[in-house]
């Protein structure tokens, strides 16, 4: 069985998490520039078996997809363009963000850490994940 891979795609920044090799626990990865994660998501797949790929999809309160599914939409194409054999998912990430700085929060994390927006966008891609595995498993 190989890794899922989840990304939380943004303009600047790619947050990164992946699960081990049974699909049981998310754990962060890594943040990207935006510039590297092609070469990157090469070299990861060249050394480790992926078996999917989730990209957070980012939608409004409503359902509806959010203005930053403009830049989105074209890297999940090219993802799947790259990476034929390997499935793409996509899962909402609605509030991630605001999760994951509370996680930092009540990690004890001071304030400096806490605006550390590599560590956020991973943080996020670690959260999309693991609600990702948790709807997977049937659990409510």
């Amino acid at each position: 069985m190989g890794r899922i891979l989840a990304i939380d795609y943004g303009q600047k920044r790619v947050g990164l998490a992946v699960t081990d090799e049974l699909q049981i626990i998310a754990t962060g990865l890594d943040t990207i520039h935006v510039k590297d994660i092609w070469q990157y998501l090469k070299a990861y797949v060249k050394r480790e078996k992926v078996d999917c790929f989730v990209v957070g999809e980012p939608v409004k309160m409503d359902n509806k997809p959010s203005d930053a599914q403009r830049f989105t939409e074209p890297f999940v194409k090219h993802l799947k363009k790259q990476f034929p054999e390997i499935t793409v998912e996509r899962f909402d990430e609605r509030f991630t963000s605001k999760l994951a700085h509370e996680t930092m929060f009540v990690a004890g994390l001071k304030k400096k850490d806490r605006q550390n927006k590599a560590l956020v966008d991973k943080i996020s891609a670690t959260l999309i994940l693991q609600s990702y595995l948790h709807s997977k498993s049937g659990l409510k």
